[in-house]
């Protein structure tokens, strides 16, 4: 019986002391947990600091991203559309490509797919069929309107250096020019409803300005095609470039 008493006293305090380290265990592990909700808790309600720099991340210069870009092409297109049929009222005799008002509409209608892209809330990684189809369909809206402008500028570039070779008569109510007045056979290019004067001084002008604002465009939808692709396959940090902020 001495011998079972003393095994008893000597396990005890062995026992004690394994069972004091469970509970201190049970509240350490109680305590880290009470921590780090607290710090979850002073997380929600500071912000995340990540959310908020993928946020900065879709804007620009306090908008976002794709609004400043989208006005530019709008206020391009528009630009392009009302000088082309400024140019058209000039002579009825013009070409179609001499009067680039094709190109300015498709530039609007980027513009006006940019908007819509801002209308979709986004989603990472493309998840909806709409943010996709939208972004698809802008970039090659602006791949379209890029090789518009691109064609525009060089029927503009090529009108306007005929016209400044150009030897013109005032015929009726018609403007005949010709490039060499020596050759008998060469071609005569009439432009009716116009004189010769008001022809190479307008004309001439807003040549001039249609080569610069499709130049200027073509350049815009250039940078929108590069932006977008190196979104989708490139560069995740722009993941606002598309829907929610391109």
């Amino acid at each position: 019986m001495g011998k079972e008493e003393k095994a008893r006293h000597g396990t005890s305090p062995n026992t004690q002391s394994q069972t004091g380290k469970a509970a201190g265990g049970e509240e350490s592990a109680g305590s880290t947990q009470e921590s780090a909700m607290k710090k979850k808790k002073q997380k929600k309600a500071k912000g995340d600091p990540k959310t908020g720099q993928e946020e900065e991340s879709h804007t620009c210069c306090g908008c976002r991203f794709p609004l400043l870009f989208a006005l530019l092409q709008l206020a391009l297109g528009t630009s392009v559309t009302v000088l082309g049929f400024l140019m058209a009222g000039i002579s009825s005799s013009l070409l179609v490509r001499d009067t680039p008002y094709w190109a300015g509409i498709i530039v609007c209608v980027v513009a006006l797919v940019g908007f819509v892209m801002l209308c979709i809330s986004y989603q990472p990684d493309e998840k909806t069929c709409a943010q996709f189809t939208v972004k698809l369909l802008y970039f090659l809206l602006s791949a379209l309107a890029l090789v518009a402008c691109v064609l525009a500028v060089a029927f503009a570039a090529h009108h306007y250096l005929q016209l400044t070779k150009f030897t013109c008569d005032t015929i009726q109510d018609s403007c005949q020019c010709k490039l060499d007045t020596a050759d008998p056979l060469g071609r005569t290019f009439v432009y009716q409803d116009t004189d010769c004067g008001g022809l190479t001084t307008m004309l001439s002008l807003y040549l001039l300005l249609q080569m610069a604002l499709n130049l200027v465009a073509a350049l815009v939808c250039l940078l929108m095609c590069f932006v977008v692709w190196k979104h989708r396959y490139q560069t995740p940090g722009l993941k606002g470039v598309g829907a929610g902020g391109t």
